[in-house]
């Protein structure tokens, strides 16, 4: 994920389609006098803190990747320094020094609609720093319309053409660009959830803290875009080290995005195709193989992985709006990024706390269902394991969750909130849970 955030574990969207996002909220058109000079220069800094917890929960059995049956907690934190600045006209490259230290629940395992967006699944009780984003991004202008850009994370303050062509390449997170959603993106400040912040079955491009090289490019017009991204692909499932042989490795992502008003409320649909290529194994040859327990990565060799998705929010007033996200994968080969989904419902509301004297708070309810194909099915059920499932056994069920919270604004900047999170049949396994999860999460925003 993920990644605002990394995630193949952690969503790693600082501000994960801030520049797209605003689109979707509807643009206001200026003339050039009411357009704001192009900044040079900008810098931002955040700070995410969360504590999650699960009480006791039936398991007679358990495996690698399980949930552990007990109570447990764990805590995360992430710091970003981010800063742009311009290049030439329509250019400006961008960089982000992450800081991230903690652990998942269970090591981040053992439940496909993984409470904790901030979670990496390399866990270290140590700070550690990389280089999490470094790219260049390039508008083109095609005239017309014009727009204000306002200043934010990975966006420079500037007037812009609506109609536009943007070219990106170098180091991000795929969910910068794709598969945003106005109330159900970012854990840093809405739902903490995997399965809220991403499409559960795209299977997105990313190293284990959920940022990849790649290139993507997008045709914006006033009422719709359409994007295109080409990414590198880890050597591993869920690796670090990148496959350098880029022409038999590599994922591929195409979105077209429609954008209306129902009334006087924006809402938007995004549809989502993905094709994934790496030296993945198969579901259906490992099951053949016979081998005790089951054994994905004895049938690697490199096959394509695809999928689709839909991706729709709508706000009903100024307050209020809603979403949801479809999901489907093709569910043979072997799961390489993000988590072992194949089929994923999901949706919810987010509601702003105007109504009771505190418009800057959130209340957010969100849920949904995530499935896996016969064969991914019947190879945890001969043992074998996944990213996050992997119980040594499986009686399927399709996972159910449900997340609540609520986000209060304690000033400019500073944040904190409580989740609730419910999860039935975790990694698709019918015998095990349901799980209670709590959750605090402090967050400070320069």
């Amino acid at each position: 994920m993920n990644s605002i955030t990394a995630t193949c574990c952690h969503s790693g969207l600082l501000a994960g389609g801030v520049y797209l996002l605003a689109q979707t909220a509807g643009s206001i058109t200026v003339t050039a006098e009411q357009e704001p000079e192009p900044a040079a220069w900008n810098w931002h800094a955040q700070a995410t803190g969360v504590w999650e917890g699960h009480t006791r929960f039936t398991s007679p059995y358990s495996g690698p990747r399980s949930l552990q049956s007990v109570n447990e907690g764990r805590e995360t934190l992430s710091l970003d320094l981010t800063g742009g600045v311009r290049l030439w006209s329509g250019a400006s490259a961008f960089g982000d020094a992450l800081v991230w230290q903690g652990y998942g629940l269970a090591n981040s395992s053992g439940i496909e609609a993984f409470p904790n967006g901030e979670a990496f699944r390399l866990g270290s009780s140590t700070p550690n720093v990389t280089l999490s984003r470094l790219f260049l991004r390039q508008s083109i202008g095609l005239g017309g319309a014009r727009e204000v850009a306002e200043d934010s994370t990975l966006q420079l303050a500037e007037g812009r053409d609506v109609s536009r062509l943007t070219f990106q390449a170098g180091k991000f997170s795929a969910k910068d660009v794709f598969d945003n959603n106005t109330y159900a993106n970012d854990p840093r400040t809405q739902f903490l959830n995997w399965s809220l912040m991403a499409n559960n079955a795209w299977d997105y491009p990313a190293d284990a803290l959920g940022y990849i090289t790649g290139a993507t490019a997008e045709l914006n017009q006033p009422d719709w875009a359409v994007r295109y991204g080409f990414f590198q692909t880890p050597r591993r499932s869920n690796g670090m080290s990148l496959d350098l042989a880029v022409t038999r490795a590599w994922a591929m992502a195409s979105e077209v995005e429609w954008r209306y008003l129902k009334g006087e409320r924006p809402g938007a649909v995004r549809l989502l195709a993905y094709l994934n290529r790496a030296n993945m194994g198969s579901y259906s040859e490992s099951l053949a193989a016979g081998t005790v327990p089951a054994d994905v990565t004895l049938s690697r060799r490199y096959r394509e992985h695809y999928g689709f998705g839909l991706n729709w929010e709508q706000a009903l007033t100024a307050s209020l709006g809603v979403f949801a996200r479809l999901g489907w994968s093709d569910g043979s080969t072997e799961a390489w990024h993000f988590n072992d989904v194949d089929r994923t419902v999901t949706g919810g509301l987010s509601l702003q706390g105007g109504a009771w004297g505190r418009p800057l708070d959130t209340v957010g309810l969100g849920g949904g269902f995530n499935g896996a194909s016969r064969a991914h099915a019947d190879y945890f059920a001969a043992g074998g394991s996944g990213i996050l499932a992997g119980d040594g056994a499986l009686r399927f069920g399709w996972e159910q969750f449900f997340e609540t919270y609520y986000r209060l604004v304690l000033s400019h900047g500073l944040s904190a909130s409580v989740h609730y999170e419910f999860v039935t049949n975790p990694a698709f396994n019918r015998d095990r849970g349901p799980v209670h999860v709590f959750g605090i999460r402090v967050h400070f925003e320069l």
